[in-house]
């Protein structure tokens, strides 16, 4: 007698998601995720009894979490532009550096970026940019903000905790000063993309408004890193923050304007596709996850 006892596997999902914005696609890639132990760096000033809380009302663990990394591709039509490039080959035997591998699977080649974009210059938006020794999207033109690259080439204001980022920065990215081209505020990267300053997370952190037949989009990078502790809690200290204050000033900033004109959000660490909204629930936001709504 054969046993019949189906087989179980382990988690299964997707990499890759796509919607339409107007004329514009956006494909959100899943770098990989990453378990983060104990005590996660989110919620600072809280007690453990509170993250506790806050954590289980979220149907969430509390003793650790996940963070995943979701570099965006954007096709205008004109251009493909991928923003960020995520962990590259720094992370991958933890789970994540998979973009380039992954980029198949969205239809495309790492020769096909016309352009790639750093948010700024954390190792899961850089670490992607070299792989074996050569740039990882070889065709295309580099882009950067201004005050991001002068700050950490200076290293003025670069926090301790960020010394080890510093390196891999003068390693990997200020060599090719000479190939990039230098965003301030409201720089348009190409037709439908544009550079928005929300500095904090890191000293020139820029963010991306996309727009396309009427419809809008807003890719914010890293000003909230997580759809609870983040979103919900606006105020709190994020390790992760190397200016906190200038950090909870421009989250705050950033989660009213974007629940107040109900624009499309694109977050590298909300949960995979890493789309939603922000909406205000009195006087907190919450994360709503995209559903159906760009289906057509």
């Amino acid at each position: 007698e054969t046993d019949m006892t189906p087989e179980t596997h382990a988690d299964l999902r997707s990499h890759v998601h796509r919607l339409m914005l107007g004329k514009i696609e956006i494909t959100t890639i899943l770098d990989g995720a990453i378990s983060m132990g104990v005590s996660p760096p989110f919620l600072l000033k809280e007690s453990d009894d509170e993250v506790s809380r806050i954590a289980r009302a979220a149907n969430l663990p509390d003793d650790w979490l996940e963070n995943n990394f979701v570099p965006v591709l954007v096709n205008t039509g004109e251009a493909l532009v991928l923003i960020d490039t995520g962990c590259g080959q720094n992370r991958r035997e933890h789970g994540a550096g998979f973009l380039r591998l992954r980029l198949a699977e969205a239809g495309y080649t790492p020769e096909d970026i016309d352009i790639v974009v750093l948010t700024h210059v954390h190792p899961d938006h850089i670490g992607g940019l070299w792989e074996d020794g050569a740039l990882a999207f070889p065709n295309a033109q580099l882009m950067i903000g201004r005050q991001e690259f002068d700050a950490w080439k200076s290293g003025d204001g670069i926090p301790e905790q960020r010394a080890e980022n510093r390196e891999m920065f003068l390693r990997i990215v200020a060599p090719l000063e000479d190939q990039f081209r230098f965003l301030e505020d409201g720089d348009q990267v190409t037709t439908g993309i544009t550079a928005e300053a929300a500095f904090g997370h890191s000293a020139g952190h820029m963010m991306f408004r996309i727009e396309s037949a009427d419809e809008r989009a807003l890719i914010w990078a890293d000003v909230a890193n997580h759809y609870v502790f983040s979103v919900q809690h606006p105020d709190s200290l994020v390790g992760f923050d190397d200016d906190k204050e200038m950090a909870i000033a421009t989250r705050k900033r950033v989660l009213e304007k974007t629940a107040d004109s109900g624009v499309l959000v694109v977050g590298h660490h909300m949960p995979f596709p890493a789309i939603g909204f922000v909406e205000r629930i009195g006087e907190r936001y919450n994360w709503v996850p995209v559903t159906y709504q760009f289906r057509t």
